[in-house]
């Protein structure tokens, strides 16, 4: 009876997992089994029945130049914004952390663009690099300074509006300052949670030793603070490589010739547009970017590994 009770009692938490087991089976598992077998056929549209071509849509792939230029963004979005998003908010959440009067609105106003919809945000910076928006009404008024605008001058400016997206080699880059714009607060709040677990008594003991100001940061935060610094990377760097929302809002169909589509752009422009080669490409184009992104993350946990 006592080994019943006791392998009954082992069944418990399994019980328990059932209903998110088969929620998950239903949203995410049996999608993406879809997803993965459809990648090894040709269905274009719904109703079609697929049919089996092998390796036919990455040998496509493979000789897509607008893949290749769409993997290029993606990649140099990572570049561009994750080694920012994993530094600048860890010097945010030291600041945030100190004791002074006010700092519980300041971590408010710095976590607000978080809680705002990428969409919405999308839009608003879009009319701040309007040729008539924000950013170009505020390096008129700067121009008005001669020692400013000569140094404006530069740097390129013409003293006309600039089209910030619409220009080809610096559009991708202001759609990497919005990301960064609202994942700071983010990741501010993960390093603030991670300070405020280290013990204030190892700050003073390493004041005792002569660790004080900036240094003791790098002597003691820094490296406590390596499991959430790893955190961080691998969460913004597998969000960098699935954005969306801002290149379809800020520059519909990828911007001047393709500057600015990403994998996720291009993915669902081939799946739901009129020019699309389908559901079946689609998917593999996504299997690609899964691919991409599990690598990443199994690089990352072995950077983490040997660091430890």
């Amino acid at each position: 009876m006592n080994a019943q009770k006791l392998s009954m009692a082992k069944l418990v938490p399994y019980l328990f997992l059932c209903p998110a087991i088969a929620i998950l089976s239903i949203s995410v598992f049996w999608p993406a089994a879809q997803a993965f077998y459809l990648s090894f056929t040709q269905f274009e549209t719904l109703g079609q029945t697929p049919e089996w071509i092998g390796l036919g849509n990455f040998r496509q792939l493979w000789v897509d130049e607008v893949f290749w230029k769409s993997l290029g963004n993606s990649l140099l979005y990572l570049v561009g914004v994750v080694p920012i998003l994993v530094t600048f908010p860890l010097g945010l959440a030291i600041l945030v952390n100190q004791k002074l009067k006010g700092m519980h609105g300041f971590r408010a106003a710095y976590y607000t663009p978080v809680v705002i919809s990428m969409v919405v945000a999308g839009i608003a910076w879009r009319w701040l690099y309007d040729e008539r928006g924000l950013l170009n009404q505020g390096l008129s008024f700067l121009a008005q300074n001669p020692i400013i605008e000569s140094f404006l001058k530069l740097w390129g400016w013409t003293g006309e509006p600039i089209v910030w997206l619409q220009n080809p080699d610096i559009a991708l880059f202001c759609i990497m300052a919005v990301t960064i714009w609202k994942g700071l607060g983010y990741y501010m709040v993960i390093y603030l949670a991670g300070l405020q677990s280290i013990p204030q008594d190892l700050y003073e003991a390493a004041a005792i030793d002569g660790s004080d100001g900036w240094q003791k940061h790098w002597d003691i935060t820094i490296p406590l603070m390596e499991p959430y610094l790893m955190l961080v990377a691998v969460i913004s760097a597998i969000s960098a490589a699935k954005v969306f929302e801002e290149v379809y809002v800020m520059t519909p169909g990828g911007g001047v010739l393709g500057s600015t589509i990403t994998i996720v752009a291009n993915l669902y422009e081939q799946a739901f547009s009129e020019v699309g080669q389908g559901y079946s490409y689609a998917c593999a184009m996504g299997l690609v970017l899964f691919l991409m992104i599990f690598g990443l993350s199994v690089l990352n946990l072995k950077l983490g590994q040997l660091r430890g």
